[in-house]
């Protein structure tokens, strides 16, 4: 007899493992299918803020990952054209605010390594999905096929799942961004704080990951000579470098870049999914969805695209396990038509948060960044207190118990 899965997820990153691993907390199986031959960590670290530490808690890993990771005091914003400070935010512990950097690696692994060992399947690239009745049957490039009762799509950006429910692709953000990762085996003496630079053009800051380890990003307009010089790490990291010394950034930011490492220096054009699409358009299909950046792919402004991954693995966990306890025949029409309800209600939950995040991420990246001599002025008299605001604001969502 054919084996049916009850969940398939496409795709092992934040969403697909988070998601994996609520419905192990809840006793449900499912199986995760990955392209790649191993997790990929690519984009080294993330700003996990306060909404996303409640997700790992309901996942039960956030003390394991709080060990490793210093907690951030503060953000502190300066202006990239004259130097100065144009904000300053204490995140208080009393405030219920809780803000890391995470290791993406130290993440995934430890997500996975909650999950049973036959959970993730490597090298299993999905060409195609077909239907069967009430299941989805998956096409896998090696040949092979699965049925499922529940197909989620966790593939990010470019995804096979999210194209088959006729999202479109997302949009270029007309930015891109650089992200880097640099080790200081004696220790790098910088403050438990997330450092921002605004102006001439670009955005650009630093967050500690521990004692030992910085991450850093940049984002900034490309010209069409640029393309090359994205595909080349060290063309990057000069770019980079001459950019920050063109302004007025102090030597001890630049040394950071300096000394990271080439061989994982990552370079991607910013893309985001139009707001109203997730209004409109078909988010879920009968047993199939979509989360992640497969969902809600957005600029990196708020720091919330990994956070709002997390968000939804939970409520996709909590909805999913509810529609398969209650009766584990998802394949027959009741139970096709109890989880079509419960994807429903977890698209309801997730579709105006996302629509919040994508919009305000887009706003804000254009204001951090622009060289407009009245936007500048905005920015570093009167804007910069309100953006950092809007970060902390952004990060007082709770998405839930399992």
């Amino acid at each position: 007899m054919e084996t049916v899965e009850d969940v398939v997820i496409v795709g092992a990153g934040l969403a697909g493992l988070a998601t994996a691993l609520g419905l192990h907390r809840k006793g449900v199986r499912s199986v995760v299918l990955e392209s790649s031959e191993a997790l990929r960590a690519a984009g080294f670290a993330f700003t996990t803020w306060t909404n996303a530490w409640r997700a790992l808690d309901a996942l039960g890993i956030a003390d394991s990952l709080r060990r490793q990771h210093l907690r951030l005091q503060g953000l502190a914003i300066y202006s990239a054209s004259t130097g100065a400070v144009t904000s300053r935010m204490p995140f208080k512990a009393s405030d219920g605010l809780e803000i890391r950097c995470v290791r993406r690696d130290l993440l995934l692994e430890t997500l996975a390594n909650e999950l049973p060992s036959d959970t993730i399947r490597y090298s299993s690239k999905v060409v195609s999905i077909e239907e069967s009745g009430n299941l989805k049957v998956i096409q896998l490039a090696d040949g092979s096929t699965l049925k499922t009762k529940v197909l989620i799509g966790c593939d990010g950006v470019n995804s096979v799942v999210a194209k088959w429910l006729g999202l479109k692709k997302p949009s270029f953000a007309g930015r891109s961004a650089t992200r880097g990762f640099a080790e200081f085996p004696e220790g790098h003496g910088f403050s438990p704080e997330f450092v921002q630079f605004f102006g001439e053009g670009f955005r650009a800051g630093t967050l500690p990951c521990d004692e030992k380890s910085i991450y850093w990003f940049f984002t900034w307009s490309p010209s069409s000579k640029d393309k090359e010089m994205e595909e080349d790490g060290t063309k990057t990291r000069q770019f980079v470098i001459t950019k920050l010394k063109e302004a007025n950034v102090p030597q001890n930011f630049i040394q950071v870049i300096e000394k990271s490492d080439m061989s994982g220096l990552v370079s991607s054009p910013l893309r985001f999914r139009w707001p109203f699409e997730l209004i409109w358009g078909n988010i879920c299909k009968g047993n199939v969805t979509v989360a992640g950046d497969a969902l809600h792919p957005m600029t990196p402004d708020l720091g919330q695209g990994g956070c709002s991954a997390l968000e939804d693995g939970v409520v996709l966990a909590r909805c999913l396990a509810k529609a398969l306890k209650e009766d584990n025949n998802g394949d027959t029409k009741e139970g096709h038509v109890r989880v079509s309800l419960w994807l429903e209600k977890y698209v309801k939950e997730r579709k105006w948060r996302g629509f919040d995040l994508i919009t305000t991420a887009y706003v804000l990246g254009r204001l951090q960044q622009s060289d407009n001599a009245c936007i500048r002025f905005l920015r570093e008299k009167v804007l910069a207190g309100v953006m950092a605001r809007t970060l902390v604001k952004k990060s007082h969502y709770d998405s839930g118990k399992l």
